[in-house]
């Protein structure tokens, strides 16, 4: 039984100057985040605790069930403490006060059913994908920037207002717009420098060049 444990358990590789593409799924692919009010709380979150642990903030697609996130690691804690306290804090908005304000009655009349009904938020484990490469970087933001119209949510990923695309398309602003002039802080940066020098992973790109060149990017119209 340890032994199934083990095999299913996801590993984390931090400290090696990476970029990290993180997914994240609402319970059981519910559309928590159905509504416009609980996007534009998760947006108002992320930049809570972007500012809190300091980390550089890509691109992002907030989707009906799921979301997307492409960050460096933070000067404070690890994309793990990230994660965890942004959902804690999303659920506990979205999630927590209602039930303590409404009685049974008037959750039954709610009119956001998967949300009633959901015993969690989130699911349990998120997905983070090490972005070492300017092409993987750039293929992860337009993969984000394009699910929404994949997803038939928008005609085009300017029209799709909980992503990071109109900050690179026009330079258009939302409730959290990216910080691609974030830099690491000099212990942080000393910390990654000996991880890479003790890994044996030959393709690696220092975080702090990959950010510079996000103005680079150019998305596919």
């Amino acid at each position: 039984m340890r032994g199934c444990e083990v095999k299913h358990r996801l590993e984390r590789r931090y400290g090696l100057g990476h970029l990290h593409f993180i997914t994240c799924g609402c319970y059981r692919r519910m559309p928590l985040l159905s509504t416009e009010r609980a996007r534009n709380v998760f947006l108002k979150i992320l930049w809570e605790v972007r500012n809190r642990y300091d980390f550089a903030l890509l691109g992002y697609v907030v989707m009906l069930d799921h979301i997307h996130l492409l960050i460096s690691e933070p000067n404070i804690g690890t994309p793990t403490t990230v994660m965890q306290v942004l959902k804690q804090r999303v659920s506990r908005v979205l999630r927590g006060r209602r039930r303590k304000s409404l009685s049974v009655a008037q959750l039954r009349l709610w009119s956001d059913p998967p949300l009633r009904y959901a015993p969690r938020f989130w699911q349990r484990r998120f997905y983070d994908f090490n972005v070492w490469s300017f092409k993987k970087k750039n293929e992860k933001l337009n993969y984000m920037h394009f699910n929404p119209v994949k997803r038939g949510l928008a005609k085009s990923p300017k029209d799709w207002l909980w992503s990071s695309y109109g900050f690179y398309w026009g330079g258009k602003a939302n409730l959290c717009p990216p910080n691609p002039d974030w830099k690491p802080s000099s212990k942080a940066q000393k910390q990654r420098n000996k991880s890479r020098t003790l890994s044996k992973k030959p393709k690696e790109c220092a975080t702090l060049n990959m950010i510079r060149s996000v103005s680079e990017f150019r998305c596919d119209v």
